[in-house]
Parts: structure tokens; sequence; C-alpha cells
């Protein structure tokens, strides 16, 4: 049996962005329909690095695979190395063979993007004009791609970052400007992707009408929107129970400033048209991306199909 090996220049040839958000699109109405098999996200804490890894494996649209991946938000500062990286298994899950290696460092960003652009297909209002990013490193990037895929226009970007030269070089590379986190909350279209784990968006600073792709809480304890904004939302969710647990809304709803039944529906359900999405232009729409793991299995799996017919990456024999 060969295995493909693909690395991140062979997932990058694989997997162009609108090709990335129709299979993402294509795995949530599976998700929301209840056909996939995803065990809980397993988590190996590593304090003393400031990091974790964790396991994700999942079943779905007749693919089966694991994600190996850490979130290390040090790694640039101290060891030059970007603060996610992943390797993925895709397996035959009728004979259990391994079709697959590849990197899913890059897998990851463009999942993760992808689904930024279906929440915004689904939730942002139809005459959206200007998108605001807080954060502007490798996940703005792919989200941008992947909600002018989804779209199939252009926004005009407004870009935020701690760091400001991220900023300025992120609004070049977009015909976008450099502003302030605050101005960037009054975009139409607002997209966080931090570590941070006290709000750094304010209830002031969002207005009616505008959408929130809220994708940087991805674990226990972490928070980038006040809880304010939650409860004036529709909130949707990737996933219920991982969302309660790692996603934007797991401190409010532990504190008590949110309850169970605020959350309006999981945005597989909305694209499975089990589920209303925005109803008027007035509503204020909030998608909590944890990231899930039928993302990364769809991925992975066009990743393969592509690679096989293109003849990408290496093929070994792991039993030889």
């Amino acid at each position: 049996m060969q295995t493909r090996i693909l690395t991140a220049s062979d997932v990058r040839a694989a997997v162009p962005m609108p090709a990335a958000v129709e299979a993402v699109e294509a795995v949530f109405a599976a998700h929301g329909r209840g056909e996939t098999q995803m065990p809980v996200k397993v988590y190996l804490e590593l304090d003393e690095h400031e990091g974790d890894f964790r396991a994700m494996p999942a079943f779905a649209l007749g693919s089966a695979g694991v994600k190996w991946v850490n979130a290390h938000p040090r790694n640039p500062e101290r060891h030059g190395l970007p603060s996610v990286m992943g390797m993925y298994v895709l397996s035959d899950p009728a004979t259990a063979e391994p079709l697959a290696v590849l990197d899913a460092t890059l897998l990851t960003a463009l999942r993760t993007g992808a689904a930024a652009g279906v929440a915004t297909k689904y939730l942002a209002r139809k005459d959206a004009q200007t998108i605001g990013f807080i954060g502007s490193g490798v996940q703005a990037r792919t989200m941008l791609a992947a909600i002018r895929a989804a779209l199939g226009r252009d926004l005009h970007v407004l870009a935020a970052d701690v760091d400001s030269a991220a900023a300025e070089t992120f609004a070049g590379e977009a015909g976008g400007r450099a502003v302030s986190v605050e101005e960037a909350c009054g975009a139409d279209v607002v997209c966080t992707a931090t570590p941070v784990r006290e709000p750094i968006v304010r209830d002031g600073w969002i207005g009616s009408g505008q959408h929130i792709n809220a994708m940087g809480a991805d674990a226990h304890g972490k928070q980038e929107i006040d809880a304010a904004v939650l409860r004036r939302s529709l909130v949707v969710v990737d996933d219920v129970d991982q969302a309660s647990g790692s996603g934007e809304v797991n401190v409010p709803l532990s504190q008590g400033e949110l309850q169970s039944s605020d959350l309006h529906a999981s945005l597989g359900e909305i694209v499975a048209g089990r589920a209303p999405g925005r109803t008027d232009d007035a509503q204020i729409t909030l998608f909590d991306s944890t990231g899930l793991a039928v993302q990364d299995v769809a991925l992975a799996r066009l990743a393969y199909d592509r690679a096989e017919q293109e003849e990408l990456g290496l093929q070994l024999d792991f039993r030889s």
C-alpha cells in the first residue's frame, strides 16, 4: 500500500481557496444533518511551555482521519516558528490503510478561513462593503481569501493589530487601511483572530447589521468579544458542545452571562436548511468558530484526491 506524503507546498497546490470553501460548506451541511462522527477534541496541556497539543479525529463524507496540532502562541518570538503547526493522517475507512500523511499547518489555516467564508455567506448582510480584522496574521489572510471566494466579490479591508507594522503590511497587501481596533469594529463584517483571554471588542463599538466572525477563542478561558455583544447577537456556533467548552461563548456561559438557550443554532444546521440564519438587516450576527475535525478531514480528502490526480508529493510504503 502506497501512502502519499504531502508537504505544505503540495497542499497549497492541491487546495485552492474556492475549492476549500466548497468542501467546508458541504461538510458543515453533513454535520448539520447528523451524518458525521466527531469525538471530543483531546487537549494535552503544556503549561510549562505555554502551549498545548490537540488530537482531532473525525469521519465525514466517506473519509476518516486525525489531526495532531499544537497551539503555542509564543513560538514566533521564542523559536521563530509558527504558533500553530500540525500533521494529518488520512485513512481508508473500509480497510484502515493510510492514504496520506500531510502537512496540517496550512490545512488548518485554510479550513479556518473557509469556515469564516461560509459563515459570512450565510450570516452577513448581502450589501456588506467593508471588512475589519482584529489580528493581522496568517489567519486574517486566509479569512479574507475565503470570504472573497464565498461572496464572489471584494470587501474594503480595515486592518488592526497589536503590532502596528503587521497591520500596515496586511493592509498594504489587501489594498486597505491600517486602523485602530475600534475603527475595525465598525466594519460591516468583523473578523477576530487573536489569542487573548480578556475581551478586546467592546460593546459600544458594535452596531446593528454587523456580522462578526469570532475565530480566536479555541480553548477554555479564551474570550475576544464583550459578553454584552453576544447577548445582543444571533449567536451561531460551529458545534454546540465544542463551543460551550472552548469557544467564544465558553467564558460567558461559565460565568452565567449567557445561557445555552441564547445559542441560536449551529452553522451546519443553517447550511443544511434546518435553522434560519439572518432574518433582517438590523440583526447583529456572530459566528463562534472553534475549528472542527470534520472540516479537517474534508480538506485532507480534497488535498489527497487532487494530489492523486496531479501526482503531487511522494509515495512511500510504510510496511516495507
